[in-house]
């Protein structure tokens, strides 16, 4: 954790799904409980999101893509919370894919010994698939808190989705 001067530092990895479009909400309550926060999107997400309001409102790059060479490097992670975690990124990571700057950060967490909160957003169907529970099952054992699956039930809305929860579980494991 960062010292008392200095903010913790929040990674928020970005997936696709309704609730990401709302993502400037997390980093606000994020940043009232005492967060710096980085926002790093899968890059499916990126496209969704208003990347220059959320750069501002955070001070830092959006950043969905790897780095280049001559861009300066995201704070350091003290905590990722992995917010809405669809079923195709739960499950690369649980695979331990690394093929976008997002799961970089969620893969690397693993091998830093940094807290990751996995908050699940999936349809219902896919979220019956047995690969799923697997991946899920492989997260808490890679030492991730695991939230409970928000199923996305007909219509399509984003109304229910609670941002608190990730908070709360971040304020737990930090």
């Amino acid at each position: 954790m960062a010292s008392r001067a200095q903010a913790p530092v929040l990674h928020v990895v970005a997936c696709a799904a309704p609730p990401a479009k709302r993502i400037e909400e997390l980093v606000r309550l994020a940043q009232s409980d005492g967060w710096s926060v980085c926002v790093i999107p899968t890059p499916s997400a990126a496209e969704w999101l208003d990347v220059a309001v959320l750069a501002e409102a955070t001070g830092q790059p959006v950043r969905a893509r790897a780095r280049r060479p001559d861009e300066p490097k995201l704070p350091p992670a003290d905590a990722v919370a992995m917010v809405p975690a669809t079923f195709n990124t739960i499950n690369k990571c649980a695979a331990g894919i690394n093929d976008s700057a997002a799961l970089g950060v969620v893969n690397e967490a693993v091998g830093l010994r940094v807290p990751v909160v996995v908050a699940p957003y999936v349809k219902a169907t896919l979220a019956a698939h047995p690969a799923f529970a697997r991946a899920l099952g492989e997260l808490a054992a890679f030492g991730f808190t695991v939230l409970p699956t928000n199923v996305i039930q007909p219509p399509e809305g984003t109304a229910t989705f609670m941002w608190r929860p990730v908070l709360d579980a971040l304020a737990r494991d930090s």
